[in-house]
């Protein structure tokens, strides 16, 4: 039988085996890299794989190691450059540690992820790093405990589900954010996100005695509760009397432009626009283009996320740049480090975000 008609029809262990003229277990746990082989033997079974075309049945490995050397991520939307960026990250510190990075997409559905966990989970992933979508349904991840795999939340928390997580200062951004167009003259202000809440927020939000804004029970995501806490704060202890009259949530990407359009016309036009991420900071530019307003003479406009089209725009946007990058790859690394075997109470982790100043914020017209 030939070496080249080995290769064409997939050679397998006992065909290494004979090769390297070792017994078959001994070719699995030198390919396998597991159990005790020497050296000598392991280069030699190698170089027998190598010659034949040897490819690995990784299912095969996972059964017998309890390990497939991959992990799972699922994020909110693909299409988002911030968790295209956070990907990235994961990827590169995936690929590094010798781990394969499975992809999911959940759409911010939270049905679609719990089915995109069972998918992930049927594939034997070692653990799974994921942008939650939604902080209010901790049952969604009970499947990922029964499996007994490590969970790594990054972006969002999860209310009331005890893992590692790795944040970004969004409430900090949030302020800085509403703090610039304050300091221009601006008082009214709206936020504008994608993603929805199931309630109104009014009924939910508790003032303290310094203006500062906490949500219960919390808002769907964390990542908007930090966020229009942050504003609402901002705009509280700058004597605002309703500081969350201009929030608006849950629209949907066709639109976002229509929303915009709502907020900056009329009597009660708002003068400066906070955009929640760089899909909505662009619609809304579109928005207030096609009205034919200028920024910053007639709207103001700032977000979240440094996508780089906010720099080479006339004007360039003010942002609150995000790590976004960072978010992936540690949390990819505290994902490693679970699987590997480390131990300990779960911590969220929050980073910096950075505020970038540009052109798009005047005093209100």
């Amino acid at each position: 039988m030939s070496t080249q008609n080995e290769g064409r029809r997939g050679a397998t262990v006992a065909d290494v085996a004979t090769l390297a003229g070792v017994a078959k277990a001994t070719a699995a746990r030198a390919l396998g890299d597991y159990g005790a082989v020497s050296a000598k033997v392991r280069e030699k079974v190698r170089a027998a794989a190598a010659e034949l075309g040897y490819r690995p049945n990784e299912v095969a490995r996972s059964m017998s190691t309890g390990r497939s050397n991959s992990i799972g991520i699922i994020v909110g939307d693909i299409e988002n450059p911030a968790f295209a960026q956070a990907t990235r990250g994961a990827s590169d510190v995936a690929e590094a540690a010798g781990y394969d990075l499975i992809l999911s997409n959940s759409s911010e559905q939270p049905d679609a992820e719990e089915s995109a966990i069972e998918v992930q989970l049927s594939k034997r992933v070692d653990g799974l790093l994921i942008a939650p979508a939604t902080s209010l349904r901790a049952a969604s991840y009970a499947s990922i405990a029964d499996a007994a795999r490590p969970v790594v939340f990054f972006d969002r928390v999860v209310y009331g589900f005890d893992a590692e997580a790795v944040i970004a200062d969004n409430r900090d951004g949030a302020q800085r954010l509403a703090q610039v167009l304050l300091d221009a003259g601006h008082r009214r202000i709206a936020y504008v996100s994608t993603l929805e809440d199931s309630a109104p927020i009014e009924p939910r939000a508790v003032w303290d005695d310094d203006g500062t804004l906490r949500f219960s029970p919390g808002l769907a995501s964390s990542v908007i509760d930090d966020r229009v806490s942050g504003i609402g704060t901002a705009l509280r202890r700058a004597g605002i009397d309703d500081p969350l009259a201009f929030v608006r949530l849950g629209a949907n990407v066709e639109g976002i432009g229509r929303m915009v359009t709502e907020l900056i016309t009329g009597d009660a036009a708002v003068t400066a626009i906070i955009a929640s991420d760089s899909v909505i900071a662009i619609q809304a530019f579109r928005a207030i283009r096609d009205l034919g307003l200028r920024i910053p003479d007639d709207i103001s406009l700032v977000g979240f996320d440094n996508a780089p089209w906010t720099s080479v725009t006339e004007p360039g946007i003010t942002v609150v740049s995000q790590p976004e990058r960072e978010l992936g790859a540690m949390a990819a690394r505290l994902l490693i480090a679970r699987i590997e075997g480390e131990s300990g109470p779960a911590t969220v982790h929050t980073l910096p975000q950075e505020l970038v100043e540009r052109g798009s914020v005047g005093p209100p017209r």
